[in-house]
């Protein structure tokens, strides 16, 4: 099952996952995100916005390579994978 790992912005909203080994039950980039909504319901909104799509200050990465999919989020994700969830802090 892949490994989920966040940026250190959502352990701020969702503290109960910070040190926590975040493994999950997905094949696609969706999924994941799903499965982390079961675990902490309100996360999928901080990545994903009202339509499922990925928010523009949010990347996904599988291994080293950033997803491709931003609205579907249908990229595959592998048993042995690192998905990496990166929300970028902007302002000024």
């Amino acid at each position: 099952m892949p490994s989920v790992h966040l940026t250190r912005h959502l352990y701020t909203f969702f503290p109960h996952l910070e040190g926590q080994h975040l493994v999950v039950e997905a094949s696609t980039a969706g999924e994941v995100v799903a499965a982390l909504e079961r675990l902490a319901p309100g996360i999928g909104f901080y990545i994903c916005d009202e339509r499922g799509r990925l928010r523009t200050h949010v990347n996904i990465f599988v291994g080293k390579q950033m997803i491709r999919d931003r609205k579907g989020l249908t990229d595959a994700v592998a048993a042995d994978d690192e998905v990496h969830i990166l929300q970028a802090l902007s302002g000024g």
